[in-house]
């Protein structure tokens, strides 16, 4: 019979396994350590850009006066702050009229906020602010058509488009961002006259600072076209044409307000792509962090539109639904007496009020 042997076995430490446990250890406190450390600033980063949104989204109407019963008529409503604009006061039971240029695009627009907001009385009418032939036809058949006006928002525009002409030899910018509005607005003052207290509200911009009226050469028949300082023209047309309105109808019951909305995102800004496409592309997504949403952009038209007791500020500038002050050049009562008749002559309008 064979005898059993037992074994033993010693079990001796590996040399440098406490080190390398150790330096593994350290490591996974270093990688924790750097993921803490990057949570953090993400953290940080995610409340500064939050903090940053919530700055440039600027200022909220606050106002929920509704507008049963009133009528509002906006240019170039089938989209951008327009659209937005047009939905908040439909949200208020007011009968909106948008004026469009391409019907189909506004009545699809239109159906929408209809269905958003609950009121069937929404209704579009064909603006061609680049025709004066169509800014005529339109005011005879809202003239005819409507029983008051209580609210007109004057918010179509270009912006920084090539030198085109309207088919009335004018150059574009002026045409659309100023004169046109300027001949509605005239042509629909007995409207808003026999409908007061009434509010006409003009998109301006910012870009009115640095603007100047070439008095000499409105229409860029003599200098060079420049598409930024011709946009700022329009826009400080924009201003000095609601505050000479504000002291022609002083005492009439119809206010007039002007401002700047931001800097939104909407198609405004087609063309300045076009002059810079890379541009366009490198700020395409910064310009979703750090422009203002539609919705935010319409916030002080809305704000001028209805909030209470701003009559005794007609001719005023506005910004972020706070009356700012307009540049030097937009308080200039001599040049915006000059404006309008230079106005009333290209448009060949003779009576005014």
């Amino acid at each position: 019979m064979r005898a059993g042997t037992g074994a033993a076995f010693l079990v001796l430490p590996v040399s440098g396994g406490s080190e390398a446990a150790a330096a593994a250890a350290e490591e996974a406190e270093g990688r924790g350590g750097t993921l803490v450390r990057g949570g953090a600033l993400l953290g940080v980063l995610l409340i500064c850009v939050a903090v940053l949104r919530r700055w440039i989204a600027g200022g909220v109407c606050r106002s929920r006066r509704r507008q049963d019963g009133k009528t509002v008529l906006v240019t170039g409503a089938n989209t951008g702050i327009g659209k937005e604009t047009c939905r908040e006061l439909a949200r208020r039971g007011a009968r909106v009229v948008m004026a469009c240029r391409d019907l189909a695009r506004a009545e699809r627009a239109a159906e929408e906020i209809r269905q958003s907001t609950g009121n069937g009385n929404v209704v579009i009418r064909h603006l061609d602010l680049a025709s004066l032939y169509s800014v005529r036809q339109f005011a005879k058949e809202f003239l005819d058509s409507e029983d008051r006006l209580d609210i007109l928002v004057n918010n179509a525009g270009v912006m920084m488009c090539p030198k085109w002409l309207t088919e009335d030899g004018l150059e574009t910018q002026l045409a659309v961002n100023h004169l046109a509005h300027f001949l509605l607005t005239n042509l629909l003052l007995p409207k808003l006259k026999s409908s007061a207290p009434s509010r006409v509200v003009t998109v301006s911009s910012i870009a009115h600072r640095g603007g100047r009226i070439d008095f000499d050469d409105l229409l860029f028949d003599k200098r060079p076209y420049s598409p930024l300082v011709s946009y700022q023209q329009s826009k400080l047309a924009n201003v000095l044409f609601s505050r000479e309105l504000a002291r022609r109808l002083r005492g009439s019951g119809v206010s007039s307000f002007c401002l700047h909305p931001g800097v939104i995102r909407t198609e405004l800004g087609r063309h300045v792509e076009g002059w810079f496409p890379l541009l366009g592309t490198v700020l395409r997504l910064p310009s979703l962090l750090f422009m203002k949403t539609p919705w935010q952009g319409c916030q002080t038209s809305l704000y001028c539109a209805v909030t209470p007791g701003l009559e005794d500020q007609s001719g005023s500038y506005f910004s972020d639904c706070t009356m700012k002050e307009a540049a030097p050049e937009g308080r200039d009562d001599e040049a915006a007496g000059r404006l309008w008749r230079e106005s009333m002559r290209l448009v060949e309008l003779k009576e005014t009020c």
